[in-house]
């Protein structure tokens, strides 16, 4: 299932990520690499820009400025990029996304199988079998045929997980999984998440729950204002942040649990 590459390089690069929404610059210069195997945390308050990055390494935004590689694919945005170098992005990546985003209309296996049929033309028979795999292995194989709201949200989750997983991504972005979930659901959905990093997966996660971020990331990069106000190994920045910003954040956070 996990994605086998001997090249050294990082799967992710990112220089001098900008974008902005009319007056209001949301990214500022961010650089980013994720080598491979290693799991990045983006933490932050709310409108710091954390989830525009997801957005742009993605191709779900186009970044005004700055060039964002994932595996083999590179893509400057100092001048004119195509919707199809945009989909030639999106595809070494997938996302999991807050609200699920699962098509209501569709089964849970239908909602995996999807994406590996009509957008990489993969045989259905071998797609359909490893969709089963990746359900059985979050104990959701017997929900198959059940539609998005039979299911709790911590169920959907895990199937949009099981749905990222299916694409065979080289990079799997984590956007907030476990803000939309009723708090005793959320540690089986970030159980799924610390599985696939133990197993060696490249993540990039965007999540408000350090003590995940500290058991489970290699390195956590503070973002304020659109800028990266902090990085450095997961274990120092959530144990002892050195700027005065990234103190007062992880206080307050540490402080409600």
């Amino acid at each position: 299932m996990l994605p086998t590459n001997n090249d050294a390089a990082p799967v992710l690069s990112v220089r001098g990520l900008k974008k902005s929404f009319g007056s209001n610059t949301v990214l500022n210069g961010i650089d980013l690499d994720v080598p491979r195997g290693k799991v990045v945390a983006l933490i932050g308050p709310s409108g710091s820009g954390k989830t525009t990055v997801l957005r742009s390494l993605n191709g779900l935004e186009t970044p005004d400025g700055g060039t964002v590689t994932v595996g083999e694919v590179s893509l400057d945005f100092g001048g004119s990029v195509t919707k199809k170098q945009l989909a030639t992005l999106s595809n070494r990546s997938a996302m999991v996304f807050q609200q699920y985003n699962l098509f209501p209309h569709m089964s849970v296996l239908q909602n995996v199988i999807e994406g590996p049929l009509k957008v990489q033309r993969r045989p259905r028979a071998e797609v359909i079998a490893e969709a089963e795999k990746l359900l059985d292995r979050v104990g959701l194989l017997e929900k198959r045929d059940a539609f998005p709201f039979e299911l709790s949200g911590g169920q959907q989750q895990r199937v949009g997980i099981v749905r990222a997983l299916a694409l065979k991504p080289q990079l799997l972005l984590f956007d907030e999984p476990t803000s939309a979930l009723d708090p005793e659901l959320v540690g089986d959905v970030l159980a799924v998440i610390k599985e696939l990093a133990d197993e060696g997966w490249t993540m990039v996660v965007v999540t408000h729950e350090l003590v995940f971020a500290r058991q489970t990331a290699d390195e956590v990069i503070f973002m304020d204002g659109g800028v990266v106000v902090e990085r450095g190994p997961a274990q120092e920045i959530l144990r002892a942040p050195k700027m005065p910003r990234t103190q007062l954040f992880v206080q307050r956070l540490l402080h409600d649990i």
